[in-house]
């Protein structure tokens, strides 16, 4: 018999993948996983670098033209409604400059590395999964199956809530704030780092419903618990949604109002949770 044949006789009523791991072989394994991860960042992130006018003249100074897909909605939508066109808006013609020597070359190698993380977050999070599967019970795999997708699905989705509704209200009231005297010349670093917070807070906040639902499968919330503090849970988004966004009212509430949309889908979530748990209990 081949060396690298199990022997039958021995390995009879054994599982095969049920092998435990020492604690540097997880290290190894997790190392593995991050390699993998951070090669696909990278790989990303060298594509979009070599691609560097069409990603920042058309996504990240995006909202910063009077032809992005946000004005140019919202505009027909005025006038459907048959509204003044006055409603329209468009954002103001401004400069961006860069005052550092190395500026616009550290800001490109940045964007493009956010960027990469951001399109390889599903590739990301599914390598995490790999990671953590093989020690989680059969109950648990079940509850989480799907789980990749949809978080992948939520902070996308997040992005691009950030990008189309939040960043074109925000760069609109920012760029054409001033104070007499003074001219509002942003800094190219300036500009993209509020892009930036713009964006991916926004696909974390998104993850709402999946944190509240392994939050609810531990016992730590409850969809009563969520509905007796819906009232305190308002002013904390409007709070948060004030700290994301700039002054501005209609921004605050663009991004407070799907919050507290995903507050209520996830009492829902909550509520599910502990329907579920009661039907096991009952058969068990």
């Amino acid at each position: 018999m081949p060396l690298d044949q199990p022997d039958a006789e021995n390995n009879q009523g054994k599982e095969k993948p049920g092998k435990e791991m020492t604690f540097l072989e997880h290290l190894e394994e997790l190392r593995w996983h991050i390699i993998r991860s951070l090669t696909a960042i990278v790989s990303l992130g060298i594509i979009l670098f070599l691609f560097q006018r069409w990603l920042f003249d058309t996504v990240i100074f995006g909202p910063t033209h009077k032809e992005f897909l946000t004005y140019r909605v919202f505009c027909a939508v005025v006038k459907g409604l048959g509204l003044s066109e006055s409603m329209c808006f468009e954002p103001p013609q401004f400069e961006k400059i860069a005052i550092g020597f190395g500026e616009p070359f550290i800001m490109s190698i940045m964007v493009s590395f956010v960027m990469g993380f951001i399109i390889a977050f599903p590739y990301v999070l599914w390598e995490f999964w790999r990671f953590i599967k093989p020690g989680l019970y059969p109950k648990e795999k079940k509850a989480a199956r799907g789980m990749v997708l949809i978080c992948s699905a939520l902070f996308l989705t997040g992005v691009l809530f950030g990008y189309y509704i939040i960043a074109p209200f925000a760069v609109n009231f920012l760029a054409g704030y001033s104070i007499p005297g003074v001219e509002n010349t942003p800094t190219m670093s300036s500009y993209i780092n509020y892009m930036i917070m713009f964006t991916a807070p926004a696909g974390l906040i998104f993850e709402l419903p999946i944190v509240v639902y392994f939050l609810a499968k531990v016992g730590l919330v409850s969809a009563q618990d969520m509905r007796k503090y819906r009232r305190h849970s308002i002013i904390g988004i409007l709070i948060l949604a004030a700290v994301l966004t700039p002054p501005d009212v209609v921004t605050q509430f663009l991004i407070a109002i799907p919050l507290y949309i995903l507050y209520e889908a996830s009492i829902v979530i909550a509520l599910r949770v502990y329907k579920e748990d009661e039907a096991e209990a009952a058969k068990s």
